[in-house]
């Protein structure tokens, strides 16, 4: 720990305070100034993370999801630190995805948008994802096919049905996320649906759904009755 925090009684050091008393004993600031290890001139880690925490708009959770080039335009962070910081967050990402995918069931739009949720919702461009089942509803494989742009993305039935192909799926889902963080899906969307509900039927390879991820919400063309497609 870096030699300003010595003014700290040895005890409420963040590294002695997590040995002798558990990591769930520490606060969000604590945790991020041992990953970060040292400060700055004038300003020790944790001095640093709080300041990071303060001014950040959704505090510790929008902290582990900027992009590297913004983390390095705040004071006291440098590349590393950012690294560090990027790399937690894709960390606890991929820990709560995996967590999450044996409850993803193909008859559960809730249980499929929270699987996604997260990967998602922060994004700054449309993402399209075909999440892949197989005939007994199991997730085989997600592929991202398209990045958009803040309001929109280009992706076909054939691109989608290619990969769907590939990996032998007997089902499909579609997730993309809104930027705007409104799951409403627009006139694309439902046209984009149309077209790969119909193809899919021509295949056999059949869309389930259509999820729109927006901020901490979703919408399911399945769950809202938008499938009759006649």
């Amino acid at each position: 720990m870096n030699q300003s925090l010595k003014n700290l009684p040895k005890e409420l050091w963040p590294d002695e305070k997590c040995e002798r008393y558990g990591v769930s004993s520490l606060s969000d600031e604590e945790l991020i100034a041992i990953i970060l290890r040292t400060g700055t001139k004038g300003s020790n880690s944790l001095d640093l993370s709080r300041d990071l925490i303060k001014n950040n708009e959704n505090g510790i959770l929008g902290l582990c999801t900027m992009a590297q080039k913004d983390l390095m335009k705040i004071s006291g962070i440098g590349r590393v630190k950012a690294l560090q910081l990027i790399c937690v967050g894709e960390l606890s990402k991929r820990i709560s995805q995996k967590r999450m995918r044996d409850k993803v069931t193909l008859n559960s739009p809730k249980t499929i948008a929270g699987y996604y949720m997260e990967e998602l919702r922060f994004c700054l461009q449309e993402n399209v994802v075909i999440a892949m089942f197989d005939t007994k509803c199991g997730l085989i494989k997600d592929v991202h096919v398209s990045k958009g742009t803040i309001c929109s993305s280009a992706v076909t039935p054939r691109e989608i049905f290619h990969e769907a192909i590939a990996f032998g799926a007997a089902f499909i889902v579609l997730i993309h996320n809104h930027p705007s963080g409104d799951p409403t899906p627009s006139r694309m969307d439902i046209s984009l649906t149309k077209d790969v509900h119909a193809a899919g039927k021509i295949i056999g390879i059949y869309l389930a759904d259509h999820i729109v991820i927006g901020d901490r919400s979703y919408y399911s063309f399945k769950e809202n009755g938008l499938f009759d497609f006649g």
